[in-house]
């Protein structure tokens, strides 16, 4: 069969019509992304949890940092056996196997008499947070039509980000109603269990990805995915597309670390791993797990500053929402673009206000609403396209080894802040962290300008026959 004409290929799709097809395709995207809830919730509750914890646990400073980090560092590795997991076993295979985890993990934490036991439990659901952000995305992408790809993809980051502003809600109630209790960090943690059950009872009801099917010679599997989920003319005309392009990858075998030797494959794999680490060099997840910290150091007292600290996850939500709205009108590069500019002048804000605003009353809170305004400018941009130009970006036979790869350096990149940030304010102070941030984000601005391609308008076959020719 020949491969068809990337200049043609939106025009001879017929149009997405709405119909039963497009609730079944909601309903998919809304289970699927219980993965990216829990992915919020394990990340954001310990911002809560973590005092009562460490009472009850006796941790050191030490074993504090410990337990808190080993999340994130068990998501790096979860995120590259996750990808390629999914490539093996299909994408449904994948979400199914991780929501077992996360009750297993959760369950762990909830019952763990030590702190050792609960680092390696923690461990556990790190495995299934990274390998749920390398494969939701994806599998929301191979189940999307182009058109609609964009906001369905970047639902999973609403997901994340609600996942973590219920963290800090949830906390709050919990503690209000049972804070005298030693165990009352159990009862925020076990609440996790709750949409990890759903998710495993709602993807035995969804489908397999048709695009990873076809990838595996079952078209007639994936004809009838795609029927599920488009219009039968839609579906039939988008099978022929991706069935060709299935069949040059397998004569191209490609599949594995092996095709980074090839050119155009190994630039989009840099582009991904810069994204990735980008993302996180915004200091987004410094104000997600320390934001408390953060405003106790700017004047804040302790209880102001948790009550404040919702504001971050409510505008967190609040930006991914705008985001969506925006996503499928502007180019993604133009929105990266503008988030990274927004961002590094929110950066230089904090920074000025927290160096030359006289210490008095006011200056906590107007360091707080350039912190909140630096959280929806980034929520709002950077934060959903960065995962849906990876779930986007790469040739189906290598997409999820790929994102696998990309989602481990981001993930390394979030360790890396979550270590550095409390010794580096501690040191230098907000006002110097923040101009080094302000300073990665000018890097930023320039590596999007001068390598990042664009998707948007585009099926994710006739992106790659584009780049691929581009680059080769």
């Amino acid at each position: 069969m020949s491969h068809p004409d990337p200049s043609t290929t939106s025009v001879t799709l017929p149009p997405d019509e709405p119909g039963p097809h497009s609730r079944r395709l909601g309903l998919v995207a809304v289970i699927a992304t219980f993965g990216g809830l829990l992915f919020g919730y394990d990340t954001g509750v310990i911002n809560g949890a973590l005092e009562p914890m460490k009472d009850d646990l006796g941790l050191t400073a030490f074993t504090e940092g410990f337990v808190v980090s080993i999340l994130i560092f068990g998501a790096a590795f979860g995120a590259l056996i996750g990808g390629q997991l999914s490539d093996r076993y299909g994408r449904r295979h994948n979400i199914l196997m991780l929501a077992i985890i996360f009750v297993f993990g959760t369950l762990g934490c909830v019952f763990a008499p030590t702190w050792q036991i609960l680092a390696f439990f923690r461990l556990v659901l790190g495995l299934a947070v990274g390998g749920a952000s390398a494969t939701v995305p994806v599998y929301l992408a191979e189940v999307s039509p182009y058109e609609r790809r964009g906001s369905l993809v970047t639902r999973n980051e609403v997901m994340i980000v609600s996942g973590q502003f219920a963290a800090f809600v949830i906390n709050a109630i919990i503690f209000k109603l049972w804070g005298e209790h030693d165990a009352v960090w159990r009862y925020m943690l076990v609440v996790a269990v709750l949409p990890a059950i759903a998710l495993f009872f709602g993807m035995l009801r969804m489908p397999e990805s048709p695009r990873w099917l076809s990838s595996q010679d079952r078209d007639a599997e994936a004809l009838a995915v795609l029927e599920q989920v488009r219009t039968k003319e839609r579906a039939r005309a988008e099978m022929a597309e991706v069935h060709a392009l299935a069949e040059e990858e397998k004569e191209a075998q490609t599949g594995g670390w092996a095709d980074l030797a090839v050119p155009w494959i190994r630039r989009l794999v840099i582009i991904g791993i810069g994204l990735g680490i980008f993302q996180q060099f915004t200091g987004i997840n410094s104000i997600m797990y320390y934001g408390s910290q953060l405003l106790v150091d700017a004047g804040f007292s302790e209880e102001s500053a948790l009550v404040a600290n919702t504001l971050n996850g409510l505008f967190s939500v609040l930006g991914i929402t705008v985001g969506i709205l925006l996503m499928n009108r502007i180019n993604r590069r133009t929105m990266l673009l503008g988030g990274f500019t927004l961002t590094t002048i929110f950066h230089v804000l904090v920074g000025a206000s927290a160096l030359l605003f006289p210490d008095n009353a006011a200056k906590p809170y107007v360091i707080l609403v350039f912190v909140v305004l630096f959280v929806f400018s980034m929520q709002g941009t950077i934060g959903p396209l960065v995962w849906l130009l990876l779930a986007e970006m790469f040739p189906l036979k290598i997409r999820s080894f790929a994102m696998g790869v990309c989602v481990f350096a981001l993930w390394i990149a979030n360790a890396s802040v979550a270590f550095g940030f409390p010794p580096f304010v501690e040191a230098v102070g907000i006002a110097s962290t923040f101009f080094v941030f302000a300073g990665l984000g000018v890097l930023a601005l320039l590596f999007v300008y001068t390598m990042v391609p664009e998707t948007r308008g585009k099926t994710l076959e006739q992106f790659e026959d584009d780049f691929r020719t581009a680059h080769a």
